[in-house]
């Protein structure tokens, strides 16, 4: 089995895809460790490391499809899988938390979010000094 050697623009477009999806990767361990809470945390991460991997699995697209030792159908699923899991996920995740966090917590429809609560009878205007 020979080896033959990539096409110059083949091999840099491939080695600029891994370098970009490493640095989408490392941006999104940095948020996940830097952010001060779970909401932003949880975004980070799986924008950056859902672009950190598309661009891995592109490159290997490129590469095994440029040379024909087999069929990039594999990758190309991965990359549906993730693109469409991660950001799913993260929605659920943050839901769950808005649940649990009655501070974070959207107000009713209907009710203005910054209203104070309605009082249940009137109470009489200040009387003015004498």
């Amino acid at each position: 089995m020979t080896h033959e050697a990539l096409p110059f623009t083949v091999d840099l477009l491939a080695s600029l895809l891994l370098v970009a999806g490493g640095a989408f990767a490392l941006v999104g361990a940095i948020g996940l460790a830097r952010l001060r809470d779970f909401y932003l945390r949880v975004h980070a991460p799986t924008k950056a490391s859902t672009l950190g991997v598309g661009g891995a699995l592109l490159a290997s697209m490129l590469v095994f499809g440029w040379t024909g030792q087999r069929v990039v159908i594999h990758e190309l699923l991965i990359t549906v899988f993730v693109f469409v899991t991660a950001p799913i996920a993260a929605h659920l995740l943050v839901k769950s938390a808005l649940e649990r966090d009655p501070a974070r917590r959207p107000p009713e429809p209907g009710t203005a979010p910054d209203a104070p609560p309605a009082e249940s009878s009137p109470t009489p205007p200040p009387t003015p000094p004498a």
